[in-house]
């Protein structure tokens, strides 16, 4: 398994190594002191698995962990925080855990443990999952591999999928928190499935917009999202 440890300080990132050592089937194959050094690295080496400190100066480790979360196959997470508070963060964020300062061999072995049973539930729970909708007071099901975008419209969500759409309470940032392996931002009120992109497109404007599968209206990308687009479709 291949491991990538971020924390900006050395001592703790020393530590962690020692206590890695002793699990021959892990091989940590660079270590981050910030959190732009942490993205870069991930892009790098594509780990299975990356240790992450949540208290970092600029970007700390949520934001690191949401942008990691945006990869079209995303790496675990084991968060590493001083501060326990911050646990239910972690899991809003899909982590596969998290380890309190100082960490412990025992604590470390346990999170470890768990970690392939914990990855193989979250991987089935997404491929099954399913989003709920009402139609004339009729409580309906779609299964998010057949949904192709998702569009803010004021108080609500319009989810557009293969055969329809529907009307969500959820919000774009609720769903993007939920599904961050199968959902890409891609306009400040757009989200799509990337199973279901197929090209970028440039306009002589300098407009960009993408084609998606089953999807005969091209929707706008924003600046701020290109490179995310860019990234998936060359990956």
């Amino acid at each position: 398994m291949n491991v990538l440890i971020v924390d900006d300080e050395p001592l703790a990132r020393t530590r962690l190594k020692r206590l890695l050592a002793v699990d021959k089937s892990i091989v940590i194959k660079a270590e981050a002191a910030n959190g732009n050094e942490a993205l870069e690295l991930a892009k790098k080496y594509n780990p299975d698995l990356i240790f992450l400190d949540v208290d970092m100066p600029g970007m700390n480790g949520l934001e690191v962990a949401h942008k990691l979360n945006r990869m079209p196959l995303p790496p675990a997470i084991v968060f590493v925080t001083a501060h326990p508070e911050h646990a239910l963060d972690a899991l809003q964020l899909s982590a596969a855990g998290y380890l309190v300062k100082p960490i412990t061999e025992q604590s470390l072995s346990k999170v470890l443990d768990q970690l392939g049973r914990l990855n193989k539930a979250h991987v089935q729970k997404q491929q099954s999952a399913k989003i709920s909708y009402q139609v004339a007071g009729v409580i309906k099901s779609v299964e998010l591999d057949s949904i192709i975008y998702f569009i803010a419209q004021q108080k609500y969500t319009n989810m557009v999928f293969e055969g329809g759409e529907a009307f969500i309470e959820q919000s774009l940032k609720q769903l993007e928190l939920l599904y961050p392996a199968q959902l890409l931002r891609i306009h400040r009120n757009t989200l799509v499935n990337k199973s279901k992109l197929l090209c970028l497109k440039t306009q002589n404007t300098g407009v960009h917009t993408i084609e998606l599968v089953g999807c005969k209206e091209h929707l706008a990308v924003s600046r701020r999202e290109l490179k995310a687009v860019k990234d998936i479709l060359n990956a």
